[in-house]
């Protein structure tokens, strides 16, 4: 597929048509976005603005994500208009975090990721005690807390409708490295997420082995498309397994409504 078609694939099921677990999707004149029925913030996928209406739909969301005390992520892209928006943001009070890049791979061509060897050890992981694994994973590499996280991938693992998938390495009983993966119904989309790997079990082949494993299932499963927000450090890492750049994101926070 060429770029234009990819990118519009992305624009409209991922960011215009998305639906996620646990929310409510709703869409105005000018914006789609999600309310969180958890205790998660709510977030605005999608926008259509110009600079003659930019500043009241930002009034507009804050007022409405205010009354439901509920903070909120607007993600936005770097082709989004008007071309101000994050300053636009910023000036209500917004935190601008760092900006992600879109990195996506084509299965349905020639592709690196299906002709990887996988390591053994890296397997599908298949208990809730996988999952806290994981995050004691998680915490230990980037010394955050990753609890909320924790509890988000166990109910998307009892929830068949999430369709994730988990993958990891064990290393005598400990768990050294380890990934997920969403396949989003009605899209030709995949999205990866994790890959973090303990220091000393580094470049042995098990971040390869993660993406790898989890494109042969979403090329199983007829999902062609694997989508990454790939931070600064991960997006040349990607790039060497095939992945482009279609643009760069950045999510931007609102005040917390107490």
């Amino acid at each position: 597929m060429d770029r234009n078609t990819i990118l519009a694939l992305f624009n409209q099921h991922l960011r215009i048509g998305i639906i996620e677990p646990d929310s409510r999707r709703e869409r105005t004149d000018s914006v789609i976005r999600k309310v969180s029925l958890s205790n998660e913030p709510g977030f605005i996928s999608y926008s259509e603005m110009d600079e003659s209406n930019a500043d009241k739909v930002i009034e507009e969301q804050i007022t409405y994500y205010r009354n439901l005390k509920q903070q909120f992520e607007w993600k936005v892209f770097d082709y989004d208009q008007p071309s101000d928006l994050k300053e636009r943001l910023r000036k209500k009070g917004f935190t601008l975090e760092e900006s992600e890049a879109l990195m996506i791979s084509d299965l349905t061509e020639t592709n690196q990721l299906l002709e990887t060897r996988i390591l053994p050890e890296v397997k599908r992981l298949t208990t809730e005690q996988n999952i806290w694994d994981i995050i004691k994973l998680e915490e230990e590499v980037w010394n955050v807390n990753y609890q909320e996280l924790g509890q988000r991938l166990v109910r998307d693992f009892n929830d068949s409708s999430a369709h994730l998938s988990l993958y990891g390495a064990y290393v005598d009983g400990k768990i050294v490295s380890a990934a997920w993966m969403y396949l989003h119904t009605g899209t030709p989309f995949a999205s990866l997420w994790g890959g973090s790997t303990l220091a000393d079990y580094r470049t042995r082949g098990l971040y390869s082995s993660l993406l790898a494993i989890r494109a042969h299932e979403a090329s199983q499963k007829d999902y062609p498309l694997l989508i990454v927000d790939a931070s600064s450090m991960s997006k040349p890492i990607l790039e060497k397994h095939g992945f482009h750049c279609y643009g760069y994101s950045t999510p931007c926070m609102s005040p917390k409504f107490d």
